[in-house]
């Protein structure tokens, strides 16, 4: 009798052993899987308009009493594909309302327009092409931008002229806390603390395999947040890993030989950089040129124009992090298959540069873009008015279903975005059926592309919250 009670002691400590390190490790697994299990908008391919004369190159823009987006973005120099990215997405969005007639606010229709306004990367162009946009062009909406400055400087001109900015491309953790956060602007591009510690809680509770990491990434604040984000990250979700390297490089790096010795003589069994292109192309090039073939993460692999690049082999062993995935396979319901018919007619009449492999597929690469703009208007509808008073009484705390079925939260306190983020293993075409689930079961025949599909709970990777901003003072993660 003795030993019964001994062992289903035994059998109960264990239990709860288990049960607290699950709850320590996962927190949304242990409760907060609803929380974004339903939505007060969705994305809904059945109202789209007659999308069949769209052309990102020979856009329909409407003039006059219409609802005014301003697209603060690079449209020149040497980030201008940038703006050209951003462009396409936000363009499809309108033109997909105004096929629909428009959005019914203040009294009537309006049809949405988008004005470019280049800022040419620079701080300087960005504050004189803003302040043009509120003070003369009268828009309703400031959305961008590009690299931390100047997001920064289109934020402060949102809420100078008390418009709305929609932060929709910068990254960094600083842009929302006390010292920069405005009510005026809402930021719906996850954060750097989420990128890298969600690559983190990917390696250590879902691949589980290396254990023995080197942190290389670019030398600006950007670079070192994200390298910082990933170690604190190892420390909570895979203590066992090591950091045998970290190192930091200039921008526009052509050389990456000296850093990749290092990285060869560490004994590294994976590399983390936070690099964008072109640094991120010649980084793994270089890299496999040298036979280094160790698993390389970042966001951005599954870029088909890398992928080709690289080559087969070469494309191997890469992982992406990305809010573009749901768990696989990508096409579950029909509105998905019928939106992904959709748009591949479309872009095959395209001219250059939309008619190019990596616009092909909006449910991988950029489509977290296009996303994010439907979000936007999706609010603005709600809100039926341009007033930026009614427009952040809707946003704020609003949930809004996306085309991969995810849910998105506005965090109310700080309009920070809440949701799952999942790494795609990049894989030859053999194996990417297990992603792209209808015919020709393959994303591309000559490439490597996305693949096995692993998604990180929310819970697991929230936005950073600066609690020295009075609105988030005594809230958690979530904002409660």
């Amino acid at each position: 009798m003795k030993s019964v009670n001994k062992l289903y002691a035994i059998v109960i400590a264990c239990f709860f052993l288990i049960f607290s390190t699950v709850c320590f490790l996962s927190p949304a697994s242990a409760g907060e899987a609803d929380r974004l299990s339903s939505a007060k908008a969705s994305f809904d391919v059945d109202k789209m308009g007659d999308m069949s004369g769209f052309d990102p190159s020979n856009p329909v823009t409407p003039t006059g009493d219409t609802i005014k987006i301003a697209l603060v973005m690079p449209f020149s120099g040497p980030a201008a594909v940038i703006g050209e990215t951003w462009y396409l997405f936000l363009q499809w969005a309108a033109h997909d309302y105004n096929q629909r007639g428009g959005i019914f606010v203040d009294g009537k229709k309006k049809l949405v327009e988008v004005i470019k306004a280049d800022n040419q990367s620079k701080q300087t162009q960005t504050k004189k092409i803003s302040e043009r946009m509120a003070l003369v062009e009268k828009v309703h909406v400031l959305a961008g931008c590009a690299s931390t400055p100047n997001t920064i400087v289109m934020q402060n001109t949102a809420a100078k002229y008390k418009i709305i900015g929609h932060n929709c491309g910068g990254m960094a953790d600083n842009l929302m806390d006390a010292q920069n956060f405005n009510r005026y602007t809402f930021k719906t591009l996850y954060d750097t603390n989420q990128f890298g510690t969600g690559l983190a809680y990917y390696y250590g509770q879902i691949r589980k395999k290396e254990k023995k990491f080197y942190v290389l990434c670019q030398d600006y604040s950007y670079g070192h947040s994200t390298a910082s984000a990933f170690m604190e990250g190892l420390k909570k979700y895979f203590p066992d890993a090591v950091i045998v390297g970290e190192d930091y490089h200039p921008l526009f790096l052509k050389d990456f030989a000296p850093y990749l010795t290092k990285i060869q003589a560490s004994g590294a069994e994976a590399i983390f950089t936070a690099d964008w292109h072109p640094d991120l192309t010649n980084l793994i090039k270089q890299a496999r040129e040298l036979n280094i073939m160790i698993p390389i993460a970042s966001k951005d692999m599954d870029n088909p124009q890398l992928t080709l690049q690289l080559g087969m082999d070469g494309s191997r062993n890469l992982f992406s992090i990305s809010p573009n995935y749901a768990a696989n396979p990508v096409f579950k319901t029909e509105e998905q298959k019928k939106f992904h018919t959709m748009w591949i007619d479309l872009w095959a009449k395209w001219s250059l540069p939309y008619n190019i492999d990596k616009y092909k597929y909006p449910e991988v690469s950029s489509g977290h873009t296009m996303m994010q703009f439907y979000w936007l208007l999706s609010v603005i509808e709600r809100a039926k008015s341009t007033d930026p008073e009614k427009i952040i009484q809707v946003w704020e705390d609003d949930t809004f279903r996306v085309l991969n079925g995810s849910v998105w939260k506005m965090r109310p306190c700080d309009h920070r975005v809440i949701y799952d983020l999942a790494v795609t293993e990049i894989v030859p075409p053999e194996e990417q059926k297990a992603a792209y689930n209808i015919p020709p079961y393959h994303w591309f025949e000559d490439r490597c592309f996305t693949g096995p599909v692993s998604v990180i709970p929310a819970g697991n990777v929230l936005p950073y919250m600066d609690k020295e901003l009075d609105r988030c003072k005594g809230k958690n993660g979530w904002g409660e």
